[in-house]
């Protein structure tokens, strides 16, 4: 199942109970992963990191959801980490989803739910 997603934007759908859609930044490239969300004060919807098993929030100016994704855009765990912090690797993770802390919740986000990602065409 690769993955052939390019840096840009899209949308994340979550197959909660209810399904929701959330605006995507994806960021596939060497370049954009090692930037991801450092010196942002925010984030409108999600950030994937493709591929990633490991992150940190070194130079991180807010804390951040984050959720570990398999192959198959599965969460295998959801924790909220603070700036400073080195996030531990996950084995199985092929992606990981990076948000403002507080808002995977509300959106049915966590363990066992699978997610899909809509790019948008080029």
């Amino acid at each position: 199942m690769g993955r052939r997603w390019r840096d840009g934007r899209g949308r994340l759908i979550v197959h909660g109970s209810t399904p929701v859609t959330v605006p995507l930044e994806v960021a596939t490239s060497y370049r954009a992963r090692t930037k991801g969300l450092l010196g942002r004060d925010s984030v409108e919807g999600a950030l994937l990191l493709s591929p990633a098993g490991s992150i940190h929030t070194f130079r991180m100016r807010f804390p951040i959801d984050v959720a570990y994704l398999d192959r198959r855009l599965r969460v295998l765990t959801v924790v909220t980490m603070p700036p400073g912090r080195l996030g531990l690797p996950r084995l199985r993770s092929r992606h990981v989803l990076e948000s403002a802390a507080g808002t995977m919740a509300g959106w049915g986000l966590r363990a066992g739910v699978r997610v899909e990602v809509e790019a948008e065409a080029e």
